[in-house]
């Protein structure tokens, strides 16, 4: 969610401060006209540190989706890192939950972010990845994901990589 289809705000919790990124309804309106699933799957730590509740989490989920279009599956972990779930990316747990949701094979799955955890969750899953490389993107997760995933110069591009794949 946070650097792939809207500007990151620390621990957003307002829904005002919902931005979306350049591009980011149109890349994911013409996924929607080619009859693509798509789900969000997004770590939310601050509500673990007490930055944000579960109520201004859903808040501004649901004005990413009045600005951005529905989404068929949410997948959100609101653990901290040091929690041990296996939800938090770069753990497949959300990956896996959306495809369930979505009753689709991982395999059949793109996973489409900003950072090498991004990439590791949808690899542990089996689906595959592509990586928008943002400019909190660290230099290793932009070489590792052009050798094991895709690498994309924006959202944009992203989305027409998975569109030439869906013919």
């Amino acid at each position: 969610r946070d650097d792939t289809i809207i500007a990151d705000g620390p621990y957003l919790n307002d829904p005002d401060g919902v931005r979306p990124l350049p591009g980011a309804a149109r890349a994911l309106q013409r996924l929607r006209e080619r009859g693509l699933l798509l789900a969000v799957v997004t770590n939310q730590s601050g509500v673990a540190q007490g930055l944000i509740t579960a109520d201004q989490l859903a808040a501004v989920n649901a004005r990413v989706e009045r600005v951005l279009g529905p989404f068929d599956s949410w997948q959100v972990c609101v653990h901290g890192r040091e929690d041990g779930c296996g939800c938090r990316k770069p753990q497949p747990g959300m990956v896996l939950a959306a495809a369930e949701e979505l009753g689709v094979q991982p395999s059949r799955c793109v996973l489409i972010g900003d950072t090498g955890g991004d990439v590791d969750a949808a690899l542990r899953a089996r689906a595959r990845a592509v990586l928008v490389p943002t400019d909190r993107t660290l230099p290793h997760e932009i070489v590792d994901a052009r050798r094991r995933a895709a690498v994309a110069p924006s959202l944009e591009h992203a989305v027409a990589m998975v569109l030439r794949e869906c013919r």
